[in-house]
């Protein structure tokens, strides 16, 4: 993981690890905080539990603390990324793109070749962030999101052989 903390070195004392299970307390919170259709601790233990699941955290170096996590699912050649979030405090500094980075860097080490995710028509943060390392819209899920009721956009990355 050496080459991880290298790619978030100018966010302060952040480091980005694997996931483990006395992690999902502080990653709920963090998805509360970040979404009106949160997951619960138990989807995320759930996730944590299949062997096709990339799931990290960046940690605080000093206080140990999670500030963000991503999760994503490679089976076979593709990929889907699941869920992305920041501590509210902490957004704005690369800890997104460093934990996306690092979640598409272990996907291309398990053989993907396609990522795909959906994002809210509305969230142009990350529309900006997944646009940045060159994920595409291919299609629009009409009504997907429930809370408030709202397209998602699905996007693609091919990722480079």
């Amino acid at each position: 993981m050496t080459a991880v903390k290298e790619r978030v070195r100018h966010i302060p004392n952040i480091g980005v690890r694997a996931a483990e299970k006395a992690d999902i307390g502080l990653i709920a919170r963090i998805e509360k905080d970040s979404f009106a259709d949160a997951w619960s601790e138990a989807d995320f233990v759930s996730v944590l539990a299949f062997p096709q699941t990339i799931f990290l955290v960046g940690e605080d170096g000093d206080s140990g603390a999670v500030v963000g996590y991503a999760i994503a699912l490679a089976v076979l050649d593709e990929s889907e990324i699941l869920n992305l979030a920041v501590e509210p405090a902490l957004r704005g500094h690369g800890l997104g793109g460093k934990l996306l980075d690092a979640a598409l860097s272990s996907a291309a080490e398990r053989g993907v070749k396609s990522v795909f995710l959906e994002v809210r028509e509305s969230n142009r943060p990350a529309r900006r962030l997944y646009g940045s390392r060159g994920f595409e819209e291919i299609s629009r899920r009409r009504g997907y999101y429930r809370t408030p009721v709202e397209d998602a956009l699905v996007l693609r990355l091919a990722m480079q052989r």
